[in-house]
Protein backbone atom coordinates (compact mmCIF):
# COMPACT_ATOMS: atom_id res chain seq x y z
CA UNK A 1 0.00 0.00 0.00
CA UNK A 2 1.55 3.39 -0.91
CA UNK A 3 -0.64 5.81 1.56
CA UNK A 4 -3.15 5.45 4.23
CA UNK A 5 -5.67 7.76 2.71
CA UNK A 6 -6.06 8.42 -0.99
CA UNK A 7 -7.47 11.90 -0.06
CA UNK A 8 -4.73 14.18 0.49
CA UNK A 9 -7.42 16.68 1.55
CA UNK A 10 -9.00 14.61 3.71
CA UNK A 11 -7.74 16.02 6.91
CA UNK A 12 -10.01 19.25 6.30
CA UNK A 13 -13.07 17.03 6.55
CA UNK A 14 -13.24 17.00 10.26
CA UNK A 15 -13.32 20.59 10.79
CA UNK A 16 -15.39 21.45 7.98
CA UNK A 17 -17.87 18.92 6.75
CA UNK A 18 -18.83 17.15 9.72
CA UNK A 19 -18.19 20.04 12.19
CA UNK A 20 -22.38 20.37 12.45
CA UNK A 21 -22.53 17.10 13.98
CA UNK A 22 -19.70 17.31 16.12
CA UNK A 23 -21.28 20.61 17.34
CA UNK A 24 -24.66 19.09 17.62
CA UNK A 25 -23.10 15.96 19.85
CA UNK A 26 -21.19 18.45 22.11
CA UNK A 27 -24.27 20.51 22.89
CA UNK A 28 -26.71 17.65 23.66
CA UNK A 29 -23.68 15.85 25.73
CA UNK A 30 -23.87 19.21 27.63
CA UNK A 31 -27.60 19.07 27.54
CA UNK A 32 -27.25 15.34 29.28
CA UNK A 33 -24.91 15.89 32.32
CA UNK A 34 -25.38 17.55 35.65
CA UNK A 35 -24.88 20.99 35.91
CA UNK A 36 -21.79 23.01 36.86
CA UNK A 37 -21.79 23.86 40.27
CA UNK A 38 -22.60 20.25 41.55
CA UNK A 39 -20.90 18.16 43.63
CA UNK A 40 -17.10 17.25 42.44
CA UNK A 41 -18.30 13.62 40.80
CA UNK A 42 -20.73 15.68 38.53
CA UNK A 43 -17.52 17.76 37.69
CA UNK A 44 -15.47 15.16 36.78
CA UNK A 45 -17.95 13.89 34.54
CA UNK A 46 -18.60 17.24 32.68
CA UNK A 47 -14.95 17.84 32.61
CA UNK A 48 -13.83 14.66 31.52
CA UNK A 49 -16.83 14.38 28.33
CA UNK A 50 -16.56 18.23 27.50
CA UNK A 51 -13.03 18.83 27.32
CA UNK A 52 -12.12 18.20 23.81
CA UNK A 53 -12.59 14.64 21.96
CA UNK A 54 -12.87 13.82 17.95
CA UNK A 55 -16.31 12.92 18.96
CA UNK A 56 -15.82 9.40 16.34
CA UNK A 57 -17.81 7.05 17.70
CA UNK A 58 -21.25 9.05 17.86
CA UNK A 59 -20.05 10.55 14.27
CA UNK A 60 -20.06 6.89 13.01
CA UNK A 61 -23.08 5.79 14.47
CA UNK A 62 -25.04 9.25 13.10
CA UNK A 63 -23.68 8.99 10.00
CA UNK A 64 -24.17 5.54 9.26
CA UNK A 65 -27.52 5.46 10.30
CA UNK A 66 -27.98 8.27 8.28
CA UNK A 67 -26.87 6.40 5.22
CA UNK A 68 -29.15 3.67 5.71
CA UNK A 69 -31.94 6.23 5.29
CA UNK A 70 -32.67 6.92 9.04
CA UNK A 71 -33.34 9.64 10.75
CA UNK A 72 -33.93 10.92 14.61
CA UNK A 73 -33.18 12.58 17.55
CA UNK A 74 -32.79 8.81 19.14
CA UNK A 75 -29.58 9.28 17.06
CA UNK A 76 -27.66 11.74 19.10
CA UNK A 77 -28.98 10.56 22.69
CA UNK A 78 -26.75 6.96 21.42
CA UNK A 79 -23.77 8.32 20.08
CA UNK A 80 -23.96 10.01 23.32
CA UNK A 81 -24.10 7.00 25.42
CA UNK A 82 -21.26 5.56 23.23
CA UNK A 83 -19.11 8.69 24.01
CA UNK A 84 -20.03 8.35 27.61
CA UNK A 85 -19.17 4.79 27.39
CA UNK A 86 -15.72 5.30 25.68
CA UNK A 87 -15.11 8.40 28.48
CA UNK A 88 -15.60 6.12 31.22
CA UNK A 89 -12.93 3.99 29.54
CA UNK A 90 -10.74 6.66 29.51
CA UNK A 91 -10.71 7.61 33.38
CA UNK A 92 -10.36 3.44 33.84
CA UNK A 93 -7.58 3.55 31.46
CA UNK A 94 -6.18 6.32 32.93
CA UNK A 95 -5.79 5.05 36.90
CA UNK A 96 -2.74 4.61 38.71
CA UNK A 97 -3.58 0.87 39.04
CA UNK A 98 -3.57 0.87 35.10
CA UNK A 99 -1.50 3.02 32.74
CA UNK A 100 -0.38 5.73 35.82
CA UNK A 101 -1.18 8.42 33.39
CA UNK A 102 -0.69 12.09 33.93
CA UNK A 103 -2.30 13.69 30.57
CA UNK A 104 -5.33 13.40 28.45
CA UNK A 105 -6.34 15.49 25.93
CA UNK A 106 -3.39 18.06 26.80
CA UNK A 107 -4.88 17.97 30.48
CA UNK A 108 -4.59 16.28 33.81
CA UNK A 109 -6.20 13.15 33.99
CA UNK A 110 -9.47 12.77 35.61
CA UNK A 111 -7.47 10.98 38.48
CA UNK A 112 -4.88 14.15 38.87
CA UNK A 113 -7.49 16.66 38.95
CA UNK A 114 -10.18 15.16 41.36
CA UNK A 115 -8.84 12.29 42.62
CA UNK A 116 -8.66 8.61 42.54
CA UNK A 117 -12.07 8.03 44.34
CA UNK A 118 -14.03 11.09 42.38
CA UNK A 119 -12.37 9.37 39.12
CA UNK A 120 -13.97 5.92 39.83
CA UNK A 121 -17.41 6.94 41.04
CA UNK A 122 -17.79 9.61 37.83
CA UNK A 123 -16.55 6.18 35.84
CA UNK A 124 -19.60 4.35 37.27
CA UNK A 125 -21.91 7.25 36.94
CA UNK A 126 -21.22 7.86 33.29
CA UNK A 127 -21.57 3.96 32.72
CA UNK A 128 -24.39 4.44 34.10
CA UNK A 129 -25.75 7.51 32.57
CA UNK A 130 -24.92 5.41 29.31
CA UNK A 131 -27.47 2.92 29.38
CA UNK A 132 -29.84 4.72 30.61
CA UNK A 133 -29.81 7.17 27.92
CA UNK A 134 -30.25 3.50 25.55
CA UNK A 135 -32.79 2.15 27.40
CA UNK A 136 -35.00 5.18 27.45
CA UNK A 137 -33.97 6.00 23.53
CA UNK A 138 -37.14 8.34 21.84
CA UNK A 139 -38.82 6.44 19.16
CA UNK A 140 -36.83 3.13 19.62
CA UNK A 141 -39.09 -0.12 20.21
CA UNK A 142 -38.57 -1.60 23.47
CA UNK A 143 -37.36 -4.95 22.46
CA UNK A 144 -34.20 -2.72 19.92
CA UNK A 145 -33.69 -1.15 22.99
CA UNK A 146 -33.07 -3.89 25.20
CA UNK A 147 -30.81 -5.14 22.32
CA UNK A 148 -28.64 -2.45 22.18
CA UNK A 149 -28.54 -2.26 25.98
CA UNK A 150 -27.06 -6.38 25.01
CA UNK A 151 -24.76 -5.23 22.55
CA UNK A 152 -23.14 -2.41 24.72
CA UNK A 153 -23.07 -4.50 27.88
CA UNK A 154 -21.11 -7.37 25.48
CA UNK A 155 -18.81 -4.43 24.25
CA UNK A 156 -17.59 -3.42 27.91
CA UNK A 157 -17.88 -6.83 29.98
CA UNK A 158 -15.38 -9.63 30.35
CA UNK A 159 -15.76 -10.74 26.55
CA UNK A 160 -15.07 -6.69 25.64
CA UNK A 161 -13.17 -3.53 26.48
CA UNK A 162 -12.63 -5.20 30.24
CA UNK A 163 -10.81 -8.32 28.90
CA UNK A 164 -8.72 -6.53 26.53
CA UNK A 165 -7.43 -3.91 29.04
CA UNK A 166 -6.92 -6.99 31.51
CA UNK A 167 -4.62 -8.58 28.73
CA UNK A 168 -2.81 -5.24 27.73
CA UNK A 169 -1.63 -4.89 31.41
CA UNK A 170 -0.49 -8.06 32.11
CA UNK A 171 1.25 -8.47 28.67
CA UNK A 172 4.73 -8.66 30.61
CA UNK A 173 3.34 -11.82 32.35
CA UNK A 174 3.98 -14.06 29.18
CA UNK A 175 5.83 -14.15 25.91
CA UNK A 176 2.89 -12.83 23.07
CA UNK A 177 2.37 -13.34 19.39
CA UNK A 178 1.00 -10.99 16.67
CA UNK A 179 -2.24 -12.91 16.44
CA UNK A 180 -2.09 -12.50 21.05
CA UNK A 181 -1.62 -8.88 20.63
CA UNK A 182 -4.32 -8.89 17.32
CA UNK A 183 -7.21 -10.19 19.71
CA UNK A 184 -5.96 -7.30 22.73
CA UNK A 185 -6.60 -4.43 20.00
CA UNK A 186 -10.10 -5.85 19.31
CA UNK A 187 -11.42 -6.01 22.50
CA UNK A 188 -9.47 -3.03 23.59
CA UNK A 189 -10.91 -0.79 20.41
CA UNK A 190 -12.84 -3.00 17.96
CA UNK A 191 -15.21 -4.18 20.74
CA UNK A 192 -16.52 -0.47 21.31
CA UNK A 193 -16.67 0.15 17.31
CA UNK A 194 -18.53 -3.26 16.30
CA UNK A 195 -21.47 -2.09 19.06
CA UNK A 196 -21.87 1.36 17.92
CA UNK A 197 -22.11 0.25 14.55
CA UNK A 198 -24.74 -2.27 15.53
CA UNK A 199 -26.89 0.35 17.56
CA UNK A 200 -26.77 2.06 14.00
CA UNK A 201 -27.82 -0.86 12.32
CA UNK A 202 -30.46 -1.42 14.88
CA UNK A 203 -31.95 2.23 14.68
CA UNK A 204 -32.45 1.71 11.02
CA UNK A 205 -33.85 -1.72 10.62
CA UNK A 206 -30.51 -3.22 8.76
CA UNK A 207 -30.64 -6.38 7.06
CA UNK A 208 -28.51 -9.05 7.77
CA UNK A 209 -26.17 -8.31 4.94
CA UNK A 210 -25.73 -5.00 5.84
CA UNK A 211 -25.17 -5.17 9.40
CA UNK A 212 -22.69 -7.96 8.82
CA UNK A 213 -20.78 -5.25 6.58
CA UNK A 214 -21.17 -2.76 9.52
CA UNK A 215 -19.33 -5.35 11.97
CA UNK A 216 -16.72 -6.53 9.59
CA UNK A 217 -16.09 -2.93 8.81
CA UNK A 218 -15.82 -1.82 12.67
CA UNK A 219 -13.51 -4.55 13.21
CA UNK A 220 -11.25 -3.35 9.74
CA UNK A 221 -12.13 0.40 11.57
CA UNK A 222 -11.02 -0.83 14.86
CA UNK A 223 -7.79 -2.38 14.25
CA UNK A 224 -6.64 0.31 12.21
CA UNK A 225 -7.67 2.81 14.89
CA UNK A 226 -5.42 1.08 17.44
CA UNK A 227 -2.47 0.45 14.66
CA UNK A 228 -2.41 4.40 14.24
CA UNK A 229 -2.84 4.95 18.52
CA UNK A 230 0.18 2.74 18.77
CA UNK A 231 2.13 4.38 15.81
CA UNK A 232 1.93 7.80 17.21
CA UNK A 233 2.92 6.58 21.17
CA UNK A 234 6.16 8.50 20.56
CA UNK A 235 4.71 12.20 19.74
CA UNK A 236 4.15 14.99 21.71
CA UNK A 237 0.98 15.71 19.92
CA UNK A 238 -1.92 13.46 21.07
CA UNK A 239 -2.48 15.16 24.41
CA UNK A 240 -1.78 11.94 26.40
CA UNK A 241 1.82 10.69 28.09
CA UNK A 242 4.24 9.55 25.23
CA UNK A 243 6.34 6.71 25.10
CA UNK A 244 3.08 5.11 27.08
CA UNK A 245 3.48 1.50 25.37
CA UNK A 246 7.35 1.56 25.92
CA UNK A 247 7.89 -1.98 26.94
CA UNK A 248 4.24 -3.37 26.23
CA UNK A 249 4.14 -5.96 23.41
CA UNK A 250 2.45 -3.69 20.84
CA UNK A 251 2.33 -4.43 17.06
CA UNK A 252 4.53 -1.73 16.51
CA UNK A 253 7.50 -3.39 18.98
CA UNK A 254 6.83 -7.09 17.65
CA UNK A 255 6.82 -6.18 13.62
CA UNK A 256 8.16 -2.81 13.35
CA UNK A 257 7.09 0.48 11.68
CA UNK A 258 7.26 -0.24 8.42
CA UNK A 259 4.98 -3.50 8.68
CA UNK A 260 2.49 -1.98 11.32
CA UNK A 261 1.66 1.04 8.18
CA UNK A 262 1.32 -1.68 5.90
CA UNK A 263 -0.78 -3.36 7.99
CA UNK A 264 -3.26 -0.22 8.57
CA UNK A 265 -3.33 0.98 5.35
CA UNK A 266 -4.46 -2.84 5.00
CA UNK A 267 -7.17 -2.39 6.78
CA UNK A 268 -8.50 0.75 5.30
CA UNK A 269 -8.65 -0.57 2.67
CA UNK A 270 -11.01 -3.84 4.09
CA UNK A 271 -12.98 -1.27 5.76
CA UNK A 272 -13.42 1.04 2.32
CA UNK A 273 -14.88 -2.60 0.93
CA UNK A 274 -17.56 -2.99 3.44
CA UNK A 275 -18.50 0.53 3.08
CA UNK A 276 -18.74 0.58 -0.82
CA UNK A 277 -21.13 -2.60 -0.48
CA UNK A 278 -23.35 -0.59 1.83
CA UNK A 279 -23.41 3.07 0.71
CA UNK A 280 -21.29 3.04 -2.84
CA UNK A 281 -18.42 4.74 -3.41
CA UNK A 282 -17.51 8.33 -1.65
CA UNK A 283 -20.12 8.01 1.24
CA UNK A 284 -19.79 10.66 4.22
CA UNK A 285 -19.20 7.88 6.54
CA UNK A 286 -16.31 6.40 4.43
CA UNK A 287 -15.31 10.50 3.96
CA UNK A 288 -15.12 10.99 7.70
CA UNK A 289 -12.95 7.75 8.70
CA UNK A 290 -9.78 8.93 6.24
CA UNK A 291 -10.03 12.42 7.74
CA UNK A 292 -9.17 10.52 11.06
CA UNK A 293 -6.27 9.23 9.78
CA UNK A 294 -5.02 12.50 7.79
CA UNK A 295 -4.80 14.83 11.16
CA UNK A 296 -1.14 14.02 11.15
CA UNK A 297 -0.43 15.70 8.01
CA UNK A 298 -1.88 18.90 9.38
CA UNK A 299 0.72 18.51 12.85
CA UNK A 300 3.86 20.28 10.84
CA UNK A 301 7.32 20.07 13.20
CA UNK A 302 5.75 17.01 15.38
CA UNK A 303 8.70 15.71 16.92
CA UNK A 304 9.01 11.90 18.55
CA UNK A 305 10.56 11.75 22.03
CA UNK A 306 13.43 10.48 20.18
CA UNK A 307 13.74 13.80 18.51
CA UNK A 308 13.15 12.82 15.04
CA UNK A 309 10.78 14.26 12.81
CA UNK A 310 7.54 12.08 12.89
CA UNK A 311 6.47 10.51 10.00
CA UNK A 312 2.94 11.95 7.72
CA UNK A 313 0.82 9.24 8.33
CA UNK A 314 -0.98 10.51 4.90
CA UNK A 315 2.04 9.98 2.78
CA UNK A 316 3.07 6.24 3.99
Amino acid sequence: MGSISHRPDAGNMVASEFAELRRQVDARLDELLPKVGGDAVSLAMRDCLLAGGKRVRPSLLVLAARGLGHESPALLDLGCAVEMIHSASLILDDLPCMDDASLRRGRPTTHRQYGEDVAMLSMVALLSRAFGLVSAAPGIAPDIRAEMVTQLSRAVGEQGLVRGQYQDLHAAEHLRDVDDVTTTNTLKTGALFQATLALAGLAASASATVASHLQYFALALGQAYQLYDDLTDGLAVNGKDIDQDRGKATLVALLGEREVRRRLAGHLAEADLHLVAIFGADSPLSRFMHALFSRAENQPGVVRSSGKLAFPLTRL
